[in-house]
């Protein structure tokens, strides 16, 4: 999904990205104030790269200008994870996000729209919950 943005999918006021998934089945992202700003960043970066290799309407570039494939956003990605010791891919931060959504209370089908599942079970995996979180739950409501 990365690897085809468009610069117009994101709407930086309204802080939401347009998303089309498989079947170019189209959902929106809200995005926080943090994201807006390293978006602001990236797109003046985006805009010398541009300048220097001609117009792309991929929001995402590598530094010749084209548009970055799935293996690069890998490879950043693994780079990232070993600066912290850590193994991880595109998937497990998509993991993570759906877990830690859960974990502070976020309704299942939020997740679903979120993560563009077509099914609720397809977002059931990410319903196991921490054993911390499970007995913060139940302390709340039992004292």
């Amino acid at each position: 999904e990365l690897t085809g943005l468009q610069v117009k999918n994101v709407d930086l006021n309204q802080r939401m990205i347009r998303v089309f998934g498989k079947g170019s089945k189209e959902r929106i992202i809200p995005i926080n104030k943090k994201c807006v700003e390293v978006i602001k960043k990236y797109l003046k970066q985006r805009e010398l790269i541009s300048l220097k290799y001609g117009s792309n309407n991929n929001l995402f570039l590598d530094e010749k200008g084209k548009p970055v494939t799935r293996q690069k956003i890998y490879k950043i990605i693994k780079k990232q994870g070993e600066y912290v010791n850590k193994k991880i891919s595109p998937h497990t931060i998509r993991h993570s996000f759906a877990t830690h959504l859960l974990e502070r209370g976020a309704d299942l089908r939020v997740v679903q729209e979120l993560l563009g599942h077509a099914s609720i079970v397809t977002t059931q995996i990410y319903t196991h919950i921490s054993k911390n979180t499970l007995r913060d739950v139940y302390f709340k409501i039992n004292g």
